[in-house]
């Protein structure tokens, strides 16, 4: 009741014309004759009204039914006279329903397709896209040698008998035309590449002054034999070319990886080489950003090493060669001029960081170590970014922070960014990777930073470095903090616990004097030694626990031979150590007719892998491509969500296709 009193007190005609037949009603008693007047023109009134309305629903009916017959005839007319191709199917069955006289053009045929099969006419054309909501097929579609881009979509339908049913509407686009012409473009977009010889001027050292031109000679033969049908070769230096070719004669020197890489190898002189390194720059949009990329790529090639080629692309690098092992190539001019740089940035910096890799060993806490030395000779008070928890170099921080001098110098990431001020100096050591440097907020938040390395350069680098001292060829980076400090300051400066630090981090990544050591790597430990570093405490450093001890050898119990110089061991339990592990790829190596060494083992939802190499195999090209890093013999990597079983498929998957080139 409610409800119909609201409805009917609702503003309306029908309230109107009920108001007034009340007031007739009140006036008979009064005026019989007057109320009968107002109820007569009342339901008068009435009686037009419902007419008038009735009418005009009838026409508004009469309108939309006439409107929505327009709009399916023009429907039907747009799909019957469409000047594209269409074709309507049912997709379960692929049952052609209709199709236009456009698309019977196309297959060849004059009658209407009915009761056909799709992959009848369209052989091997895609309908999974349409079920998966697509309005687009993903890929061409080629029919009586035309190309297609098919765009279409679903409905349900009612057959006869009442079931419903989807059906699939397709519009067929030629793009054979615009198709040739996109890859006649791309086929022809110019490719940049700066060729290298990295070790010429050795080469004329070790050569005589007959054989020098013989070798000048055999090198521009061999790099004229390999770029004849490629492009065009120009001579820039008399160590330097210039390579310009398209993309069509591009792809034949990637299919052979760079096959000059190898033949130039093959000129000799007095037991040494000619090797070469390769920039490459494509996908650019004009010739001065290719020219660009061609000398980053070349750059980052001989900052790996050399004798390999890189390629910068409009997203990443790609890497091919680098398996061999590089001559060492380092002069004493770069390290006086590269001290002299360090010593000015720190001169002028309000405070000075210094950071190493996540999970710093010696080699890292060594030169870091170095390098506060450095900055209280230049009255600064250096902070040193490290988690005290977990690191591999516990000893070496126990002995430095027995000193006053290292007071607060230790900090972690957190404190560091809130004592970071506009005008500080970061230096970071033994890493050039931003994502494996102990804070990467640290490295994000200051505007200058320095860059003091050894290994070889990864896709992923710290970039604008205001100095950069990346050196592949060093054994360490405590051994390169060594060579700065020699122009920076005086044995005397250095405390013997930062000698010792510095000299345990070349042991460390020298294995003991017995990997990667150079003449330099000789001197820098003899500078060490005269400025006080014990060769017995260093060599206690390096001492175990019985617990450790045994980690390690169980870890080596589960190691086993791949291709027969191979050992992998792969630990499926928690609670392995890093250091347990990266001792036990060193121990791993001891075995007779071992070139490399792999362990792979869990951290928590990830999986780590250490790496270790007598030479011969390059372990950093392996890891990378798994997306560690390192160098030729000492390298790690970090695999996210994943287990230590499948992880070392890939791994050997890794190995099987390093051993195929």
């Amino acid at each position: 009741m409610n409800k119909k009193f609201s409805r009917l007190l609702e503003p309306n005609l029908k309230l109107y014309f009920l108001c007034l037949l009340l007031f007739a009603a009140v006036t008979v008693p009064v005026q019989p004759l007057l109320a009968a007047a107002e109820g007569a023109v009342t339901v008068g009134m009435y009686l037009f009204f419902r007419s008038s309305t009735q009418k005009r629903k009838q026409g508004i009916l009469q309108y939309i039914n006439s409107l929505t017959g327009s709009v399916d005839a023009a429907s039907k007319s747009t799909l019957i006279n469409s000047p594209l191709p269409i074709m309507v199917f049912r997709p379960d069955t692929g049952e052609i329903i209709w199709s236009n006289e456009d698309f019977l053009q196309l297959v060849g045929v004059r009658e209407h397709l009915f009761e056909i099969k799709v992959e009848d006419t369209v052989p091997g054309m895609p309908v999974a896209w349409l079920l998966e909501g697509k309005q687009e097929c993903p890929d061409r579609v080629v029919m009586n040698n035309r190309r297609f881009r098919v765009y279409g979509s679903l409905v349900r339908a009612k057959d006869r008998d009442g079931t419903q049913n989807l059906v699939a509407t397709t519009y067929w686009v030629d793009t054979t035309e615009y198709d040739a012409m996109r890859e006649k473009f791309e086929r022809s977009r110019p490719v940049v590449a700066l060729l290298n010889v990295d070790n010429y001027e050795e080469l004329m050292k070790v050569s005589g002054e007959a054989q020098r031109s013989a070798i000048q000679a055999q090198i521009d033969e061999k790099l004229t034999a390999w770029a004849v049908d490629t492009g065009l070769l120009v001579k820039t230096n008399r160590d330097r070319y210039l390579l310009l070719t398209e993309e069509k004669d591009y792809a034949p020197l990637v299919a052979e990886k760079f096959s000059v890489l190898d033949s130039m190898r093959e000129i000799g002189a007095e037991g040494s080489h000619p090797t070469l390194s390769i920039g490459v720059g494509r996908e650019a949009d004009g010739m001065a950003e290719l020219y660009k990329n061609a000398s980053l790529s070349l750059e980052m090639a001989l900052s790996r090493g050399g004798d390999q080629a890189v390629v910068r692309g409009k997203l990443d690098f790609e890497f091919y060669g680098g398996r061999t092992k590089s001559p060492e190539k380092r002069t004493k001019v770069k390290s006086r001029v590269m001290a002299n740089a360090l010593g000015e940035l720190m001169s002028d910096a309000r405070q000075v960081y210094i950071m190493g890799h996540s999970f710093a060993d010696m080699d890292a806490v060594g030169a870091a170590a170095g390098l506060c030395c450095a900055a209280r000779k230049l009255g600064k008070h250096p902070q040193v970014v490290i988690d005290l928890n977990h690191n591999a170099a516990e000893a070496v921080l126990e002995k430095l922070r027995s000193r006053a001098e290292y007071a607060g110098v230790f900090l972690g990431g957190s404190e560091a960014l809130l004592r970071m001020q506009p005008g500080a100096l970061l230096i970071v050591v033994d890493t050039n990777r931003p994502d494996f440097v102990e804070s990467t907020a640290v490295l994000e938040a200051c505007n200058r930073v320095a860059v003091i390395d050894h290994h070889r350069r990864a896709a992923s680098y710290i970039e604008n470095a205001a100095l950069n001292f990346h050196e592949p060829y060093a054994s360490s980076a405590s051994e390169l903090v060594t060579e700065l400090l020699q122009y920076l300051v005086e044995p005397s400066d250095l405390l013997p616990e930062e000698a010792e630090a510095l000299l345990a981090g070349i042991v460390l990544d020298t294995k003991h004097f017995t990997m990667r050591t150079g003449g330099r790597t000789f001197e820098a430990a003899a500078f060490l030694r005269r400025a006080g570093a014990d060769t017995s405490a260093v060599q206690r450093l390096f001492q175990n626990d019985l617990t450790e001890m045994v980690s390690r050898y169980d870890i080596i119990r589960q190691a086993e031979l791949y291709r027969d110089d191979i050992a992998v061991a792969t630990v499926t339990e928690d609670g392995v150590e890093r250091v347990a592990a990266a001792q036990a790829a060193d121990e791993l190596l001891t075995l007779k007719g071992v070139q490399a060494s792999f362990v792979i083992y869990r951290d928590g939802e990830s999986v780590l892998m250490s790496a270790r190499s007598m030479g011969d195999i390059n372990v950093q090209v392996i890891l990378e491509t798994l997306g560690g890093g390192g160098n030729s013999t000492t390298a790690g990597g970090r695999v996210e969500d994943s287990d230590p079983d499948t992880v070392r498929e890939k791994l050997l998957e890794a190995v099987d296709d390093y051993l195929k080139k």
